[in-house]
């Protein structure tokens, strides 16, 4: 599956790339097809990864680049307070078919991080409008990821990703991110009338490697904020459009959220695009009280908007939702057979094509954190020809998560399980 080409990329242009100078250039994607990224020497890499768990109608869909194509040669920049077309036809998409019920309200920003600092800036202007201006905080989990602005660090927890920026970060309170009665006994210790909302996702991604919470867990969390008038965020900018086998990771537990975040798969990774959806009782306040939400300057860009639609269109029109049940079962049943027993993985969890392997070492203990054991293992699959995402965050140092596209093949899952395995005892004897 490999190839050399004469035209590669010199790799001191490449490494003209990085912000961060790093010690080799970095890997030069030219094209992708399907599931498959393509280098600029010819190599193919099976995206395991679907990036960083974001791609899920696959790679190279002409008519997506067709509805760029239309989009681009009628409207460049608009601002966010207008209408556009496709801004419209992306609203309606979603509400007749993607959100929950009495979800009407949609805004719509340049990825993930964008989302959640609206949707917490939302909970917040949603009590000022009410006359409630003590509610300020945002309680999170103590193993949590919610996106890399100020904001959006503050009311998570990701150690690594925190590390060095403590002083510059508003340090919401946290709960314990398996513990079902957690939530209320912080809200009780913080002071009900203190807490804005609380924020989680239905299954941790980047920091709990995909980690399902306990039975009754999503249930005493929402009892917990509806007794004490705190707005419920979930965050579902990986769990989102499909990604668990159902249209929403939420949907698995039987809650209802105030307000939904939702990025990567609303774009399928085909533009920087990411959303927030709420109700009329949310917003109702706001605009009763003269106030409004102010807006990124390229939030909701038209060009986005349009490839959104045609991405929620395939979806839809190919059954993509139950495929990615169908294959996550599948992915799931593969790991199992092949790393359940490896004593190398304390776990493989998950749901749909959002499955997780912990990583610990041979006496079941957290590597050294300078070890960086995931990152080794994902350079060795990567060195294979296949991208899987290394994640982690104490208690959960080092991990692997897989989000291919939906579009994933039987074939395709037995190479990157194989693969993997290979990978995780080459990163193994390479520390021996």
């Amino acid at each position: 599956m490999t190839s050399c080409k004469d035209d590669a990329m010199e790799a001191h242009r490449a490494a003209l790339f990085p912000l961060v100078p790093t010690s080799s250039a970095p890997l030069v994607i030219e094209r992708a097809e399907g599931s498959w990224l393509i280098t600029d020497s010819g190599h193919q890499i099976l995206d395991a990864g679907g990036g960083a768990i974001v791609t899920n109608v696959g790679h190279g869909r002409a008519s997506v680049v067709e509805a760029a194509q239309q989009a681009l040669s009628a409207i460049g920049y608009v601002v966010p307070l207008w209408a556009t077309e496709n801004r419209v036809a992306l609203v309606e998409e979603l509400v007749e078919h993607w959100l929950p019920q009495g979800f009407t309200q949609a805004g719509f920003f340049c990825g993930g991080s964008e989302s959640v600092d609206a949707a917490v800036r939302l909970a917040r202007t949603h009590h000022l409008a009410a006359g409630r201006s003590d509610r300020w905080k945002v309680i999170g989990r103590d193993v949590s990821y919610h996106g890399s602005t100020l904001s959006a660090l503050g009311v998570g927890n990701h150690d690594r990703r925190r590390e060095g920026l403590g002083p510059m970060l508003r340090d919401h309170p946290k709960s314990d991110w398996l513990d079902a009665e957690s939530l209320a006994k912080v809200i009780e210790r913080e002071d009900p009338n203190t807490v804005s909302a609380f924020i989680a996702e239905p299954i941790s991604g980047a920091s709990g490697v995909a980690m399902v919470p306990p039975d009754g867990y999503w249930q005493s969390v929402e009892q917990a904020c509806r007794d004490n008038g705190v707005v419920l965020i979930v965050d579902e900018v990986m769990t989102g459009f499909g990604r668990t086998g159902r249209t929403w990771g939420h949907e698995h537990f039987n809650i209802t959220p105030d307000i939904i975040v939702g990025g990567k798969g609303l774009s399928g990774g085909y533009a920087p695009m990411g959303g927030m959806y709420t109700t009329r009782a949310i917003v109702d306040p706001i605009a009763d009280a003269g106030r409004s939400l102010m807006y990124f300057t390229f939030s909701g860009a038209d060009l986005s908007c349009a490839i959104s639609v045609e991405v929620l269109q395939i979806m839809r029109k190919e059954g993509l939702v139950d495929r990615a049940k169908q294959m996550g079962d599948l992915l799931r049943t593969r790991l199992d057979a092949e790393l359940g027993d490896h004593p190398l993985v304390a776990d493989v969890r998950g749901l749909g094509l959002m499955q997780g392997v912990e990583l610990v070492d041979a006496s079941g203990e957290a590597f050294p954190r300078n070890v960086e054991f995931a990152h080794r293992v994902a350079m060795e699959a990567l060195e294979r020809g296949v991208w899987v995402y290394p994640c982690g965050s104490g208690p959960v140092d080092d991990g692997l998560l897989f989000g291919p596209p939906y579009t994933i093949t039987e074939d395709e899952i037995e190479t990157m399980v194989g693969v993997t395995k290979q990978a995780i005892d080459a990163a193994a004897a390479s520390l021996a």
